[in-house]
């Protein structure tokens, strides 16, 4: 590591668990550059912004406008959100913390030089960076399928957009139609996304088009919360969907946008709606940074740095973390930890250790809400999971609806955490 413009303060154990030492500066504040305004990226510049108390120059680079979350945009698929409901902006982390928004993509990391350039042009320098990019996706990962064909068979699972033209496609399949989904083989992001997906779906079919069909087609034998979602479409959905896991060919697939064809173990079926969800890595940035290992970033658990380079950290679904999910709870609580330990490496302010927890809310139908989550602890190795719980099978009505409300309180919960 060298020692450019800045001097490094602290005893080598500091570095050793995988924390920066407190810094002093040349000149000016020590800066802050994070890519990326999602789970991880929000909340991470809040916290920094709100605990350094204008220390710290800070800089959020997004390129849209107007975010909107991946977590419950099934519930917009599913008619219990409008879309304005999982939008969000940037205005109130401007102008209330004094974070320097840009709207733009980065297109690229100088670790040498620690600057991130920008597609309008020009760069940003940083001490410390901070990446949280999402996804991309893995090419090739599903034959037939490219992102050039994302208007006929979209993935939706960056929301926005894609959200708004699979929900277009599902109210205007015809009476009696297919929906197909081709599910990711893990990891993938926010577990169980495509379950509650196939539920939302069935849920808007049942009500608008009864008699038509999903099929599923899923590489994995099994996946999370799976005795729930089976019961749950046998509860409400009898007969609908027709999930054909990796022992009955359910990996061996490739469709066809134009011809709108799915063929599963080599038996083609006319679909008129194919919700392709390829397999994931971190979100291109981190790759061009040079933190990946071809596809995820590998991070130290104490403070969420990467493993190739201290002064750039990881959030979210990008990270090679341990036992967290890719979901949205897991960003933030992954960002307040960055947070603390950024601000103590630039500001000598106290970092407390690293906790870590999540929980995955999913609606099956109306009012029945499951769960699962986890507390988590840093380890020299990984984020290691310390406890967890699971909604059970057969749970009463009530149980199910509180469940469900649970979670629309811990949604307005977190994105008030992140936006402000």
């Amino acid at each position: 590591m060298t020692l450019n413009r800045r001097v490094f303060l602290g005893a080598a154990g500091v570095v050793a668990a995988g924390l920066s030492a407190p810094m002093v500066l040349a000149q000016g504040k020590p800066r802050v550059v994070i890519v990326g305004g999602g789970a991880g990226g929000a909340t991470a510049a809040r916290y920094i912004a709100k605990g350094s108390r204008g220390e710290i120059d800070l800089t959020l680079i997004e390129p849209s406008r107007t975010y909107y979350t991946c977590f419950f945009s099934n519930l917009y698929l599913g008619g219990f959100q409008e879309l304005s409901d999982i939008a969000h902006s940037y205005g109130t982390l401007a102008a209330n913390y004094g974070i320097n928004v840009v709207h733009d993509w980065a297109t690229g990391v100088d670790r040498d030089a620690k600057t991130v350039s920008l597609a309008g042009g020009g760069s940003v320098p940083y001490d410390k960076l901070i990446l949280s990019p999402g996804i991309d996706f893995v090419d090739g990962a599903v034959e037939g399928w490219d992102v050039s064909a994302q208007n006929k068979m979209p993935h939706a699972y960056k929301a926005g957009s894609q959200t708004e033209l699979l929900k277009a496609q599902i109210m205007a399949m015809p009476e009696g139609g297919t929906f197909a989904m081709v599910a990711p083989p893990n990891p993938y992001r926010c577990p169980p996304g495509p379950y509650e997906r196939v539920s939302m779906v069935a849920h808007v079919l049942k009500a608008n088009n009864p008699t038509a069909k999903i099929i599923v087609a899923d590489p994995k034998p099994k996946f999370s919360k799976m005795s729930l979602f089976q019961e749950g479409w046998a509860n409400h959905y009898e007969g609908m969907v027709d999930w054909i896991g990796e022992d009955f060919g359910g990996g061996n697939v490739a469709v066809n946008p134009d011809a709108m064809t799915v063929t599963i173990d080599g038996e083609e079926t006319k679909v008129d709606v194919c919700n392709v969800i390829p397999a994931m890595k971190a979100g291109r940035i981190a790759e061009m940074a040079g933190v990946t290992d071809g596809n995820w970033a590998p991070v130290n658990a104490a403070d969420m740095s990467s493993k190739a380079d201290l002064d750039i950290y990881v959030l979210g679904d990008a990270s090679q973390q341990g036992d967290m999910p890719k979901s949205g709870f897991s960003a933030n609580s992954q960002a307040k930890v960055c947070a603390n330990a950024v601000r103590g490496a630039l500001t000598g302010s106290k970092v407390f250790p690293a906790k870590f927890s999540n929980t995955c809310w999913s609606l099956i139908d109306t009012d029945d809400g499951v769960k699962v989550g986890a507390t988590y602890e840093a380890t020299p190795e990984k984020i290691a999971k310390v406890d967890g719980f699971i909604s059970q099978t057969g749970e009463d009505a009530d149980l199910r609806k509180a469940t469900y409300e649970e979670s629309l309180g811990w949604y307005a919960g977190i994105t008030s955490d992140m936006f402000g």
